[in-house]
């Protein structure tokens, strides 16, 4: 009986962390970061604000860091013609599946511009991540139809 208890016991305690691959991710996407570029599924011209903070031509070349002991992170834009400066995040990596790698990442602003809006947050997929290169996607619907925005990353 108390073999059984134990084995019930040791059970609950791994199922309750985080699986190997995404505390192997988490290693991974430590560190420095650079947004080279961001791409969209469909052509045209699109006036999308980004994280409800920025355009997309402000977000490339921006500079990210990632502190996953504590899920933090920030984010500098520093294109003169935007509004320049640090925002603070937040993020999550949920497993989705396994096998083919796929992740979500919950990111949520925790600078001034959104501290009304607390519980507002961006899922993204994590679908690429390499020592060296991240790919997260975001899906959308844009006038009824499927859209995804594609955003690459470079380690520093």
């Amino acid at each position: 009986m108390k073999k059984l208890l134990l084995l019930l016991v040791s059970i609950s305690v791994l199922s309750c962390g985080a699986s190997k691959t995404v505390r192997t991710s988490k290693k991974v996407i430590k560190g420095n970061w650079v947004l080279n570029n961001i791409s969209y599924s469909e052509a045209g011209t699109y006036n999308v604000m980004l994280l409800d903070d920025a355009s997309k031509a402000c977000f490339e070349g921006s500079a990210w860091q990632f502190v996953p002991n504590n899920n933090t992170g920030v984010y500098n834009i520093g294109d003169v013609g935007c509004q320049t400066g640090e925002r603070h995040f937040v993020f999550t990596i949920d497993e989705v599946n396994e096998e083919t790698g796929l992740y979500d990442l919950l990111l949520k602003p925790t600078n001034e511009k959104h501290k009304s809006e607390t519980n507002k947050g961006f899922r993204l997929s994590l679908t690429s991540l390499s020592e060296n290169m991240m790919q997260w996607q975001q899906a959308l619907m844009v006038e009824g139809r499927p859209f995804t925005i594609t955003m690459n990353f470079t380690k520093q």
